[in-house]
This record gives C-alpha cells, structure tokens and sequence, in this order.
C-alpha cells in the first residue's frame, strides 16, 4: 500500500513537471521574438548587400563587394582597426587598476560612489556625451581655456576633427564596458593567493604580474572583446568629434544608407563590418586562449 502511494506521487510529479515544459519557452518568448527580428533585419540586409541602386530586391550583383575594394573604403577599414584596436589596449590599461580599486575597496560608500561615477555615462544619452566633448574640446573650449592660462600654449590647440579627439571620446565611452567584467573577474580570486605570494618574498609587482593578471585573464578578454566590437561600429563619436576628416566605417555606412541613399551598397559596407570584427575577435579569442589554455 505504501509503495503503490509512493508510485501516485512519483506520477504526479512526472505529470506535474511535464505539463510545466511550456513555462520555460513562454518566459523566453520575448527574447526569442526580439531575436527573430534581429534575425530577419540581419538577413534582409545580406540580401540588400547583393541588389543594385533602383533595384534593390530584384537584382543580384557583386559589385558592391568590388567597390569596397576602393582606396576609400580601404583607407576606412584601417582606419577603423586602427582606433579600434588603439582604444582597447588604451581602455584596458586604465580600467585595471581602476577595477582593483573597485574590488579592494573596504568603505562601502566610498565603493558606492565609484561605481555610480563609473556608470554615470552609460546613463547619459551617447550624443550628449559627444556634445560635451565638444564644449571641452573646442578652440575656445574649456581645455584651451586651461591650458593657456596655464601659460602651456599660445594658441588653441585642435584637439577636435582629427584623430585624437575621436580616440579621447571612444576611450571615454568605452571604460565600463572594460570595467566591470575585470572587477568581476579580480573579485573572484581569493585573497590567500597574494598572501600567500607575498609570503614567499613576491612584492606588489610581481604579485600583478603573476597571480592577479593570469588568474583575471577571463574578464580582460571579456572586457577587450567588448571595447573592439563596439568601438569598431562606433558612429556617434567619429562623426560629431572627427568630422569628416576621421571616416571610420560607421561614418561611411550613414552616408551610404542616409544622404547618398544607396542602400545595396552600405549593406555591404555593413556585411564587411560585421564579418571583419567577427573574425578579428574569434582570432583574438583563439590565440588568447590557446596561449594561457590553463588560466582562460
């Protein structure tokens, strides 16, 4: 009788947990739905890569792939590399120690506060950022302002519509994206392991170089990953703070689609884009891992 009472309630439960399959797939639906018209967007812009000026959904041509063969675009895609990669080694070696002072800090207000600076331009429209640049890097702008009165310059410095000021500004709006995933990863090292370092006669330096760099490796790559591929499509902040002196391929991929209304061909420019960070990151994840394939 106990058995046959036990065997009601296994049932029930199978019965139970089978009728329930459907919750997991209706909490994920939204996901999915946002996924779908990713998906859908994605490819109808392959397909656009593919047609001609007129006749974007009815014709089927290379051509577009050929023209981004032009010294232009070429100049554009090393140019994007370029910053890209620039940015990402830059916005690295800030945010480590920053994510370390994250993570070590002992006063939770002090900790509160830092985080809230360190979020505070996420929280901010990009384009208010840019315009703020602006203020700052302007002829007339607080940093020529402060910098003659220093008596340091002359004349005003043009730190605007040239590479420099876009790679200020990609720096600026990057750091969280590398900040977090580090602090998260240092967080997870346990303390006994510098101790234990520093008792073996290893200094702080040593210590960074051999434990908390290797062992942190996850939320560098992480980070570095997340830099690349979003200042690689970066458009705000080379348009407003490059002009058009400085045409990384966001800039180019607007002109097509926007005043020049040659939508086949920034579709391609775009497909480039997509293929081209995909393929750098894949390699940099690759190598990365296959070099420290004990740490990673």
């Amino acid at each position: 009788m106990a058995i046959q009472v036990i065997d009601e309630k296994v049932d029930g439960q199978s019965l139970g947990i089978g009728t329930k399959n459907w919750v997991p797939w209706a909490l994920l639906s939204p996901a999915l739905f946002l996924l779908g018209i990713l998906l859908i967007s994605s490819l109808m812009i392959l397909r656009l890569s593919f047609g001609m000026k007129g006749s974007e959904w009815t014709s089927w041509t290379f051509q577009n792939y050929v023209d981004l063969g032009d010294s232009l675009y070429v100049r554009s895609i090393l140019l994007t590399l370029k910053l890209s990669v620039l940015t990402t080694i830059i916005v690295v070696i800030v945010s480590y120690p920053v994510a370390m002072l994250l993570v070590r800090l002992q006063n939770s207000t002090l900790r509160r506060a830092l985080v809230l600076a360190i979020l505070l331009p996420m929280l901010m429209n990009l384009l208010l950022q840019s315009y703020g640049w602006l203020v700052l890097l302007a002829p007339d702008g607080l940093l020529n302002r402060g910098l003659k009165g220093v008596g340091l310059v002359d004349r005003p410095v043009m730190f605007l519509f040239n590479q420099q000021g876009v790679l200020l500004g990609l720096i600026q709006t990057s750091l969280p994206l590398a900040i977090f995933p580090i602090a998260n990863a240092l967080r997870n090292i346990p303390t006994t392991y510098e101790e234990a370092a520093r008792l073996l006669g290893a200094n702080r330096i040593r210590c960074i170089l051999r434990i908390l760099i290797p062992l942190s490796l996850p939320g560098v790559i992480a980070g570095s990953l997340l830099v690349f591929a979003y200042n690689a499509s970066a458009f705000v902040i080379p348009f407003l703070l490059g002009g058009r002196r400085v045409s990384m391929l966001g800039v180019l991929i607007r002109d097509q689609v926007g005043p020049l209304l040659n939508w086949p061909l920034g579709s391609a420019t775009s497909v480039l884009l997509l293929a081209m960070t995909l393929i750098i990151l894949a390699a940099y994840r690759k190598a990365l891992t296959v070099r420290y394939k004990d740490t990673v």
